[in-house]
């Protein structure tokens, strides 16, 4: 509908509230200063590798976004069912420092602006979900054990207290390892899509494996979300990402969600 030439909007130049939209990012193993089975951007604390070179690493991932490092938002993924609300930056009022990862917690969601939400993933998958709509954002730990457990479910029903609706979320599921390489037993395929159904197959070698993301974009789109976005890469296969599966003892990548007025 065209307005009028007379109508006038409700805000000046001046006055108008900044326009807020959700972002998300997916990083690779490129740039960062870890050495060694880390070489790379590794992003954790918790595989062994060296704090400091991680914190760089932190650092450079902060600088690179525009983003104030102190703001970010980590889990500590326990491959669970448990979802956090964060409503306040987690960073100590007096010396500005973020506080330690949220323990016990394998999703986090925010009506925040400008507080970056970060899982971190080797193979499992990385997703992040926003209404823009409504400002509720997460971040996701897609793990088969968390997922299993109820993850999703959990996340999106907090998404909704806080005033979501499933027909304006979009998700996009980050690499992680696929079904072309992801080969698991029988008992654990039968057990996995009972839970899941659409997450498992049998591969032209008889052997059964399992595509999480399959399997969770079903599920997100019974669940009426508006729209799923994967990326198709396999960690297993691409070495631009860390893969345990691949590697063994390995660092993690990072999915990165935020509602940003930049």
């Amino acid at each position: 509908m065209t307005r009028p030439q007379d109508q006038r909007s409700a805000f000046s130049s001046e006055d108008a509230p900044p326009a807020v939209r959700v972002r998300r990012v997916i990083t690779t193993r490129a740039g960062g200063q870890s050495t060694g089975r880390y070489h790379g951007l590794n992003l954790s604390l918790d595989v062994g590798d060296n704090p400091v070179t991680v914190t760089r690493n932190r650092e450079r991932l902060a600088e690179q976004l525009g983003l104030d490092l102190n703001r970010f938002v980590w889990m500590e993924q326990i491959a669970g069912p448990h979802v956090h609300v964060v409503e306040e930056p987690l960073e100590d009022v007096e010396t500005g420092v973020s506080r330690p990862a949220l323990e016990n917690v394998d999703a986090v969601v925010t009506t925040c602006v400008d507080l970056p939400l970060v899982v971190l993933a080797a193979d499992a998958v990385p997703i992040l979900v926003g209404d823009d709509e409504a400002g509720v954002i997460a971040a996701i730990n897609g793990s088969k054990w968390g997922v299993r457990a109820g993850i999703l479910a959990n996340t999106l029903e907090e998404m909704v207290r806080l005033g979501a609706r499933h027909d304006h979320m979009h998700a996009l599921l980050g690499p992680s390892a696929t079904g072309r390489n992801y080969f698991v037993s029988a008992a654990e395929a039968r057990d996995i899509e009972a839970h899941l159904p659409h997450s498992t197959t049998q591969h032209k070698n008889g052997k059964w494996v399992l595509d999480l993301r399959s399997g969770i974009t079903h599920y997100l789109l019974e669940a009426g979300l508006a729209g799923v976005n994967v990326d198709p890469r396999c960690t297993i296969e691409d070495e631009a990402f860390y893969s345990t599966f691949r590697e063994g003892k390995t660092g993690r990548q990072a999915g990165i969600i935020w509602r940003s007025t930049t």
